[in-house]
């Protein structure tokens, strides 16, 4: 036999075995660890969102999320301007953040109630997806009832605004000529859903940043599971 061969037949039972041992290895991990691993990831990135935007100028400060004025208003703003209505468009601004920013916290029960729902086959899912399967798991668990939970504390905070209000009637009129397009026709609506765009994108970042350093997680058990997978 030659040198090549007898070396190709030596070191094929190895690699083989490696693979094995890497298969039992994420096996066993999946059965015994990845549930809690995963619950842990998901507790500490969800609840590390929530803490940096729900306080004030979470989002206003934060260029990942802060929340601009619709469209139509972006692109009158410069007439607005000129009619006298400057503050009130940096008015709105301001209110539509601070909105975001009261809104987020009400996420913490349906995000950690989400955990009480995970199924096994949501937990191998996320353990096998890519980097962001944990906020496409929180979305899908959670992002319509959030919507409906957000949206009286948005609208509470915008409605102190004149401008909100004439957006509001404006895009009213236009929606009965079919001028406006579908989607969010009221600054409320609006507000709503880029809060939960907000919420999720930082989620996003928590979770990139687990997997990216799971050790540094603080937490042994997201270190193991995580740390198999890099």
């Amino acid at each position: 036999m030659s040198p090549l061969r007898r070396a190709t037949t030596m070191i094929l039972p190895l690699c083989l075995l490696a693979s094995s041992a890497w298969a039992l290895s994420l096996a066993e991990l999946s059965n015994q660890d990845a549930s809690g691993g995963l619950k842990a990831a998901l507790e500490k990135g969800s609840l590390a969102a929530v803490g940096k935007l729900g306080v004030e100028n979470g989002f206003m400060n934060n260029d990942k999320v802060k929340i601009p004025l619709p469209r139509l208003l972006e692109q009158a703003r410069p007439l607005l301007r000129m009619a006298g209505k400057g503050q009130q468009l940096d008015e709105l601004s301001l209110a539509m953040n601070r909105a975001a920013e009261a809104a987020v916290p009400l996420a913490k029960p349906l995000l950690l109630g989400a955990l009480k729902s995970m199924t096994v086959s949501d937990a191998k899912n996320i353990l096998m997806g890519g980097d962001t399967s944990v906020t496409d798991f929180f979305r899908e668990k959670t992002g319509a009832k959030l919507g409906v939970q957000f949206l009286p504390i948005v609208k509470k905070v915008t409605d102190r605004s004149n401008l909100s209000a004439q957006y509001n009637n404006a895009m009213g009129q236009a929606s009965k000529l079919g001028l406006a397009g579908g989607g969010n026709n009221t600054v409320e609506d609006y507000v709503t859903q880029r809060a939960l765009d907000g919420l999720f994108v930082m989620i996003g970042e928590e979770e990139k940043a687990i997997r990216k350093d799971p050790i540094g997680s603080g937490s042994k058990l997201i270190g193991k599971v995580f740390g198999t997978l890099n």
